[in-house]
C-alpha cells in the first residue's frame, strides 16, 4: 500500500461561491461575486512541476479554495492529471456544482480510488436554497463511482435549532451522522478564536452531540501555540494553482516558484520552531499526517471516516490506508545540527525581510 510522502496543499485563487453561509469569511467581505482566475499553467504543466520524481513519492495533493473549489471551468483536469501521475487528491467543495461531479464519475476506477471529497455540509444555507437534494445526489454520485469522502458541518450558534434534523438528512442519505468541524472568527484580526458567543467549555458541550472524533481532536488543539520543530515547508507546503508560487504553509518566511523551471529541484526548507501563527488552526490535517513527529495525533483516516449501521466506510480501502500514513514513515527526520541551521536562516530572514515589511505599510499610509 502506498504511505504518503509530502503533503501539498494547493490553493485554488476563487472567492466566488454559490452559497452565502453567513459564518464564512468570505460573506463577511462580501467577496463571493468576485472573478474566476486565469491559470497560467495548463494541467500537464502542473503534472510535470509536481511529478511524484520531483517529489520524492507519493502525495497527498488538497485542492481547496476561499469560495467553491470546482467552479473553474477546467479544474477536474487538474485533477486527472495529477491523478495520473499517482497522487491522492483531497478535494475540499460545498457539493453543489453538479457539472464537476458528472465530469469526475466518468474518471477510470484507478483514479476515482485515489480520490476524497471534504463535502461541506452547509445545511442551513442548503436547505435555504433548496440544494439539500442536489448535495445529497452528488455525495452518493461519487461515493457510487468509487471516491471516498467525509460530511463535515460548520456549528455556529444559530445552528442549534437544526441540530437533529442536520443529523437525520446526513444518516438518511449517507448512513452515519456527519462530522463537525471548529469555526474560526476570520473579522478579530490576528487572534483567529472560535466563532461563537458561548465559553469554549459550552461549546463543547453543545457540539459534541454529534460524537464526531474530527470536533473532539479539534477542539483539543484549537488556540494551542506550538513550539515544536515543524516540518512545514518540507514535508508538505503551500501552492498557489494560478502562479505557481510555493510558500511554506499559510505564513512563511521562504517562496519560491516551482511551476517555473521544473527542471531543477525544489528546496524544502521547514518552518522548525519559527511559526507565525497565532495556534495551527488546521492542525487537523498536519499533526494527523505526521508533520510535527513527536506530536502524538490520531491518523487522518480516523478523523474523517465514519462506519455506517449496513457496515460500509466513507472512506474505500485505498484511500484509508493512505490516510493512516504518516509523513515520519517516508521522510528522515532532521539532527540536532541540521535543525539550528533551519533555524538560524528562518531567523536571518526575518530580520532582513521585516524592515522591508514596515517599508511597504508606511508606503501603502502614504499612498491613502
Amino acid at each position: 500500500m502506498d504511505k504518503i510522502k509530502r503533503l501539498i496543499n494547493i490553493h485554488v485563487p476563487v472567492t466566488t461561491c454559490t452559497l452565502r453561509c453567513p459564518y464564512c469569511y468570505i460573506t463577511h467581505h462580501r467577496l463571493f461575486d468576485g472573478p474566476l482566475p486565469k491559470f497560467k499553467f495548463s494541467p500537464e504543466e502542473v503534472r510535470g512541476a509536481l511529478s511524484i520524481k520531483r517529489l520524492g513519492g507519493t502525495c497527498m495533493v488538497a485542492f481547496c479554495a476561499g469560495g467553491e473549489t470546482l467552479l473553474p471551468e477546467k479544474i477536474t483536469n487538474y485533477f486527472k492529471a495529477l491523478l495520473e501521475e499517482g497522487h491522492y487528491l483531497f478535494v475540499v467543495t460545498n457539493g453543489t456544482v453538479t457539472k464537476r461531479f458528472d465530469e469526475m464519475a466518468g474518471f477510470p476506477p484507478e483514479l476515482l480510488k485515489r480520490l476524497f471529497f471534504k463535502f461541506s455540509y452547509h445545511y442551513t444555507e442548503l436547505k435555504s436554497k433548496n440544494l439539500l437534494d442536489v448535495f445529497f445526489a452528488n455525495v452518493n454520485k461519487m461515493r457510487n463511482a468509487g471516491a471516498s469522502f467525509t460530511l463535515e458541518g460548520v456549528p455556529y450558534d444559530e445552528m442549534k435549532p437544526h441540530v437533529e434534523e442536520m443529523k437525520e438528512a446526513a444518516i438518511k442519505n449517507t448512513g452515519a451522522v456527519c462530522h463537525v468541524t471548529v469555526a474560526r472568527d476570520e473579522r478579530v484580526s490576528g487572534e483567529l478564536p472560535i466563532l461563537t458567543n458561548m465559553s469554549k467549555e459550552k461549546y463543547a458541550e453543545t457540539w459534541g452531540v454529534f460524537n464526531s472524533s474530527f470536533f473532539d481532536y479539534k477542539m483539543s488543539i484549537f488556540g494551542v501555540k506550538r513550539s515544536e520543530f515543524c516540518y512545514a515547508g518540507a514535508w508538505s507546503c503551500y501552492v498557489n494553482l494560478a502562479t505557481g508560487n510555493m510558500t511554506q504553509c499559510y505564513k512563511s518566511h521562504y517562496k519560491q516558484n516551482i511551476f517555473e523551471k521544473t527542471d531543477k529541484p525544489i528546496r524544502f526548507l521547514p518552518v522548525g520552531n519559527n511559526c507565525a501563527e497565532k495556534h495551527c488552526y488546521n492542525g487537523h490535517s498536519f499533526f494527523t499526517f505526521g508533520i510535527i513527529p513527536e506530536l502524538t495525533a490520531p491518523t487522518q483516516a480516523e478523523l474523517r471516516n465514519r462506519v455506517c449501521a449496513d457496515g460500509r466506510e466513507w472512506l474505500f480501502p485505498e484511500m484509508k490506508s493512505f490516510m493512516e500514513s504518516k509523513l515520519y514513515e517516508t521522510n528522515n527526520e532532521y539532527s540536532k545540527w541540521q535543525k539550528l541551521k533551519v533555524n538560524l536562516e528562518i531567523k536571518f530572514r526575518r530580520l532582513i525581510c521585516y524592515p522591508i515589511r514596515i517599508a511597504g505599510k508606511i508606503k501603502q499610509l502614504i499612498l491613502k
